[in-house]
């Protein structure tokens, strides 16, 4: 079958089940799904009519895919830093979503969030947030694939002051949004067992189920949440949440710091998801989630940055590296999570959680074309011994070079191919000004 893309000269680093590194490689894409993956010069085929990338010696790999983030907080980046977790969404961030979070600030400044997820190599993430439709618009636009989840939280909130409708308002998303476009999933965000009644939770996941989609939750993110939840009856917040039949394989847990033995020995057993966040975490002073103890329990695990305002970036090369050194230093442990397990959760283990493991996450025959090639002609990248290491502990998100999207390419020559990113700036600089003022 003649392609109508190539990639080649480059190191191909597949995240295949045999992790496959192809050093003179080449990828070969047909009406956006990988056709061929393998050495350059593979076959003899002709391909009169292929679009050629040449990667210039430097790194073929899969898109990277953000587990965890709130796409329109790069609004608040900044906002409210060197806190404690209460009072920085309970002072800051909280009065800050109730003045100035509404359609428009939310499509603007996904759209901002998008354009930085796609120069620094992410193509797919899951979100959570309200007015989530305009979050869907703003993905929509950028060309990326993403998890979207409409907010469920029993306060008023934007686009949701009446608390008796967040399941209905998510309802409405769900069906709005479902089997509009290949590229975006709907999902149900509820924010944690403490800002959500039992009730709620139940009603979420009900719901959730009943649409076949992801159920997202913050849970066991500080040490005295458990003390927060209403009704949890002295239970860890993983128990009370399988004592509320919210745990199974298609619900995705994010943060899971305060856990024990017996709460990873649930999660394994239901089959959780789990998105694990280290810089907000550190930041938040939230501590550090035993990765390495859940993952050895077979646990599938991504790496999400978590939103703008508590990381205060959504580089994802970043994330790796801070992933991999946060293990180290909790288990003083230097093999803890070395940098093949944290490429793959950033990758394949990403896919994984966010339900898409047949379409994206590596490069593999038949697989959606979500492909990032890095540019390792740097200073900063100069030697190479091991591209995957170099990925890991070396790599940052400016030195992607092209991203492309179900074969579609989104970034060229390290910039945007189909957004305005000066105007979304622009337009998320007057909605600052409008911050500021209070």
């Amino acid at each position: 079958m003649p392609a109508d893309i190539i990639i080649t000269n480059g190191i191909v680093v597949t995240v295949n089940p045999h992790f496959d590194i192809i050093k003179n490689g080449e990828v070969r894409i047909k009406d956006g799904r990988i056709t061929s993956v393998g050495p350059v010069g593979m076959d003899a085929g002709h391909h009169p009519e292929a679009q050629v990338i040449d990667a210039g010696g430097g790194i073929i790999m899969p898109g990277l895919i953000n587990t965890h983030t709130h796409l329109p907080m790069s609004l608040f980046r900044g906002l409210a830093d060197d806190l404690m977790l209460s009072d920085w969404l309970n002072k800051h961030i909280f009065p800050a979503e109730s003045k100035h979070i509404n359609e428009h600030t939310v499509r603007i400044a996904s759209l901002l969030s998008c354009a930085e997820m796609l120069l620094s190599g992410t193509t797919t993430c899951c979100d959570g947030y309200f007015f989530e439709s305009g979050v869907a618009a703003a993905v929509r636009e950028s060309g990326m694939r993403a998890v979207l989840g409409q907010g469920v939280i029993d306060f008023p909130a934007p686009g949701a002051p009446d608390p008796a409708r967040n399941i209905d308002i998510a309802r409405e998303f769900l069906a709005a949004v479902k089997d509009t476009s290949p590229l975006i999933h709907p999902s149900v965000f509820c924010h944690s067992p403490y800002t959500c009644s039992g009730k709620t939770l139940c009603a979420a996941k009900a719901l959730a189920n009943e649409f076949g989609v992801r159920f997202q939750i913050h849970v066991a993110e500080t040490k005295g949440e458990a003390d927060m939840i209403e009704g949890a009856g002295g239970l860890s917040p993983i128990a009370y949440l399988d004592r509320l039949g919210i745990l199974d394989e298609n619900t995705i847990a994010v943060h899971c710091i305060w856990v024990d033995d017996v709460d990873i020995e649930i999660l394994a057993d239901k089959g959780v998801c789990v998105s694990h966040n280290p810089e907000s975490n550190m930041k938040l002073a939230s501590g550090a989630a035993p990765v390495a103890a859940m993952l050895d329990a077979g646990i599938l695990a991504g790496i999400g940055t978590d939103g703008c305002a508590s990381n205060n970036d959504l580089d994802m090369f970043s994330e790796m590296d801070m992933a991999a050194k946060l293990a180290k230093v909790f288990s003083m442990d230097t093999i803890v999570l070395d940098a093949q397990t944290v490429l793959t959760a950033a990758t394949m283990g990403g896919a994984s959680v966010a339900g898409l493991s047949e379409i994206t996450g590596s490069i593999e025959k038949g697989k959606a074309a979500d492909i990032i090639i890095v540019n390792t002609a740097k200073p900063h990248l100069t030697p190479m011994y091991d591209p995957v290491s170099h990925l890991v502990y070396a790599a940052r998100g400016s030195d992607v070079d092209t991203v492309m999207v179900n074969g579609r390419i989104l970034v060229k020559d390290g910039a945007l191919v189909y957004m305005d990113v000066e105007k979304i700036m622009d337009g998320v600089r007057k909605v600052a000004g409008e911050v500021m003022r209070g």
